[in-house]
């Protein structure tokens, strides 16, 4: 809403559209692993660049260590990689933590995604 000088139009609507052009683009913000806790549970994010320069990712954080292992696949150089997210044997309950890693691109200069492993007997998984 805009106040005017004008007296039969004291207030006055303004619409505003735009483009928002991202640099990078990923397939989701969040993992989840659940499941078995004895079986290997995997889980992947797709990270596209959208510049015309090469994207660099590089790991900086994470905290999951002994929880969940992670691996990064360069699919297209420099263009599209996967992050893959695979559990690791560990005692049943739930896990939360996040994995950042550093790019090369100044307008996004860190992706953070997050991690949730939640880890059951088969006993206890819902059919």
């Amino acid at each position: 809403m805009v106040h005017t000088n004008d007296p039969q139009k004291k207030v006055q609507s303004l619409s505003i559209k735009a483009f928002v052009k991202t640099s990078i683009s990923l397939s989701a913000n969040s993992v989840s692993l659940i499941g078995d806790s004895k079986k290997k549970i995997t889980n992947s994010v797709t990270i596209i660049a959208k510049e015309d320069k090469p994207l660099e990712l590089k790991p900086s954080d994470f905290n999951l260590e002994e929880k969940v292992a992670y691996r990064i696949e360069e699919v297209e150089a420099g263009k599209v990689f996967k992050i893959h997210f695979t559990s690791m044997p560990s005692p049943e309950g739930t896990y939360f933590g996040f994995l950042k890693l550093k790019t090369n691109y100044p307008e996004k200069p860190e992706i953070n995604i997050k991690v949730k492993a939640k880890y059951q007997k088969a006993s206890q998984l819902k059919g």
